[in-house]
């Protein structure tokens, strides 16, 4: 009999940068026409935009999106971990984080300068709704260093609810023709 292995403890999101947890919503995201999988791998230059995701969910439903790289500045040495790449509050339940107050942190993309990056997509079940935060207010500092179990306490979300990862790495430079 094998033993199914869950992708998320394979890739060390469990443990490295959520605890244990049952996914009890469905979260699906895609680049464009590529559906992400837990580990696939996506080139930056097709993670420009934000990807469009869907959380599970019913009417009075919230969620806080979260996506961080636990691999910044590099895998060897993850000295920035995890670095925030978007953070999305107040996303209905059956909706894209497009209809939450969006830009809590807006969109960053896929950056990795050294080896091969994951970057995790945490979904978590709001309890109430959050504060209402301008449109792109952001304190200094506030991507490196973040921390998704401490925000998560900090706010009282619990345990995520649903969790993906894919992996990234940089792409070489394009070379160019000369004639």
């Amino acid at each position: 009999m094998a033993v199914r292995l869950d992708p998320l403890e394979l890739g060390k999101v469990i443990g490295e940068v959520v605890d244990r947890f049952v996914p009890t919503m469905v979260l699906s995201v895609r680049f464009g026409t590529k559906v992400l999988t837990n580990g696939c791998e996506i080139k930056p230059s097709v993670a420009v935009a934000a990807p469009a995701v869907q959380i599970g969910g019913g009417v009075g439903d919230l969620f806080t999106l979260v996506m961080i790289d636990p691999d910044a500045p590099s895998p060897s040495e993850p000295s920035m971990r995890e670095w925030l790449h978007w953070l999305v509050v107040n996303i209905p339940g059956g909706a894209d984080p497009s209809q939450g107050i969006l830009l809590v942190v807006p969109y960053m993309s896929p950056r990795p300068a050294l080896g091969i990056h994951r970057y995790v997509l945490v979904v978590f079940q709001q309890r109430a709704p959050a504060p209402a935060v301008a449109p792109g207010e952001e304190a200094p500092g506030v991507r490196a260093g973040f921390r998704t179990r401490e925000f998560a306490k900090e706010h009282g979300l619990g345990l995520p609810v649903a969790a993906m990862y894919f992996n990234a790495q940089k792409e070489p430079a394009s070379r160019r023709r000369r004639y």
